[in-house]
């Protein structure tokens, strides 16, 4: 089933295989502008489906890692068309990821105080500007609690992201809503102590997401949105959420009508529970449409969640990095190039080492 075509609404894929979205901040300065180097790296690994770009985000505040590609400024747009030309002159198709980080950011990446649900920080770390010069890790800063205005903002942000990415040529659009970035603090319950209409019960915490799903697709169509989801990681959180898997299964109904290409669930990352066969059915249950799962996935594990139908495609992350010709290699059965402390070096920022170097198959 991995090399099946999928359709589903307007929306389809010549496989089964999506390569997953991958933070690399390799932009071009100033600006955070999309580039070259950065149309090859997509363009060789377009034999995927689908390619789900890293997050790019929405504003000057949504930004959280340095050097990471915007999608809010013409010249960015401009840089972006590089990659969907890349990637469509050899049959791929790629949607962006839309991206605000919240909390999970400090004011010299973003260049004004980050904000969040509530005024309350977790102890994290970012990639961003250093004091003695260079980028590294750095603690997060304390965030402001958004306005009702500052909320009403930000999804007319998303909206104009989405206007902005269907300019620059994408087949469509992931809203990340996973994590512990922005859309994810209003639905847990630790980072969101807000009392008004988008806090308290669940119906008041899942609104700033559903509000801003619907608004694209109002704005560009439900076959070209989705939405990444993670309730089974607690990254950018002490503990886990005791509702949020409750949560998750709600904001499912909601999104159900929206008719969405797919849900994203990503799973098995920094601190986090597996996702039950009891959930899975829960989801199918619920969700009729499209669903994908990432995280820690192999060619078997792949198989099953289609064959047991948990799972409509399947994500990759990592293998992706080292393998531009993964989709080949996984039908062939042609060992990997493994994922190793030197990839993990050039993961974040640098040129083409590490990046567009590696090589396909013989």
């Amino acid at each position: 089933m991995l090399f099946n075509q999928f359709n589903f609404a307007g929306f389809n894929t010549t496989n089964r295989i999506v390569m997953a979205p991958m933070t690399r901040s390799r932009t071009s300065q100033p600006g955070d502008i999309p580039n070259d180097m950065m149309a090859t790296y997509y363009k060789q690994r377009a034999t995927a489906g689908l390619i789900i770009t890293e997050g790019a985000p929405i504003s000057t505040v949504a930004r959280g890692y340095s050097m990471t590609p915007g999608i809010y400024s013409q010249e960015q747009i401009e840089g972006w068309k590089k990659t969907t030309q890349a990637v469509h002159e050899v049959g791929g198709k790629i949607f962006i990821q839309l991206w605000h980080v919240g909390r999970r950011s400090h004011e010299t990446i973003a260049g004004e105080p980050i904000v969040s649900a509530s005024a309350i920080k977790e102890a994290d770390q970012v990639f961003g500007p250093l004091p003695e010069g260079g980028f590294g890790m750095i603690e997060t800063s304390v965030p402001r609690a958004m306005s009702i205005d500052d909320i009403q903002n930000t999804i007319q942000d998303f909206v104009q992201a989405a206007r902005n990415a269907m300019q620059a040529g994408f087949d469509g659009i992931e809203i990340h809503g996973a994590h512990g970035y922005l859309l994810d603090q209003f639905m847990h319950i630790a980072s969101n102590q807000r009392d008004d209409m988008y806090g308290g019960s669940q119906e008041n915490r899942m609104r700033f997401l559903v509000e801003t799903v619907q608004a694209i697709v109002d704005e560009i169509g439900g076959d070209r949105v989705t939405i990444r989801l993670s309730p089974h990681v607690t990254e950018g959180y002490a503990q886990e959420d005791p509702e949020l898997i409750e949560l998750t299964l709600k904001t499912l109904q909601k999104l159900a009508p929206m008719n969405l290409a797919y849900v994203h669930f990503s799973e098995n990352i920094a601190n986090y529970v597996e996702a039950s066969e009891q959930f899975r059915q829960q989801v199918r249950r619920i969700y009729p449409n499209p669903i994908m799962v990432a995280g820690k996935l192999n060619k078997e594990i792949a198989q099953d969640l289609l064959a047991k139908n948990y799972a409509d495609l399947v994500a990759f992350g990592t293998p992706f990095v080292t393998n531009p010709d993964f989709v080949s290699r996984l039908e062939k059965n042609i060992g990997l190039a493994e994922f190793d402390a030197d990839a993990r070096l050039t993961l974040y920022g640098g040129d083409e080492k590490g990046y567009t170097d590696y090589p396909a198959a013989g």
